[in-house]
């Protein structure tokens, strides 16, 4: 009786340690276009509470997941949003960036360049995750990814680029596509 017991606890172990890998692997599958945003809340550099199902519907969303606040490759990218913030409220789009750094890292970053739109912290690189923001391996240290996408009004993916190292060109990229449209 025990090594039937022993048994189907090993049997039950196995598959919710298979379960959970297949969990894992799943929301490691990077967004395409015309899938659904998975809905997020995040805490943005003042420590308030951004909810991603409060702003669809409104305008279009532009998130950009870039590895750190203060790195000269993400400063690049995040003041190329900054300077061209004019023009995403022309288009209608709200800018949002996220990364696993803290709210208080957020905050200096967000008021040392000046910029006019929200950083969302994402400590456990949950979010990054449900949109399959891929690692970069950069052989001496593993940095999260650097992917922009933008969100229809529908709450669907409707653009989206990769260049981990040039972070400037991500707002071209988007502004050429919200200019085409």
């Amino acid at each position: 009786m025990v090594t039937l017991k022993k048994s189907n606890l090993i049997l039950w172990m196995v598959m919710l340690i298979t379960g959970l890998g297949s969990v894992k692997l799943m929301a490691q599958e990077p967004l395409e276009i015309g899938k659904k945003v998975p809905l997020f809340t995040l805490k943005n550099q003042d420590g308030k509470e951004f909810q991603l199902s409060k702003q669809i519907g409104k305008k279009k969303i532009v998130i950009f997941f870039y590895p750190m606040d203060e790195s000269p490759v993400c400063t690049k990218e995040a003041c190329a949003f900054r300077d061209a913030y004019e023009m995403y409220k022309e288009a209608n789009a709200l800018v949002i960036g996220i990364n696993k750094g803290t709210v208080e890292s957020h905050k200096a970053f967000h008021e040392k360049q000046h910029l006019p739109f929200d950083l969302l912290s994402d400590p456990d690189n949950k979010v990054l995750d449900l949109f399959g923001v891929k690692e970069e391996d950069l052989g001496n240290m593993v940095l999260s990814g650097r992917e922009t996408f933008v969100i229809g009004r529908d709450g669907t993916i409707v653009y989206k680029f990769r260049d981990f190292m040039k972070g400037d060109e991500h707002s071209k990229q988007v502004l050429s596509y919200l200019s085409s449209k």
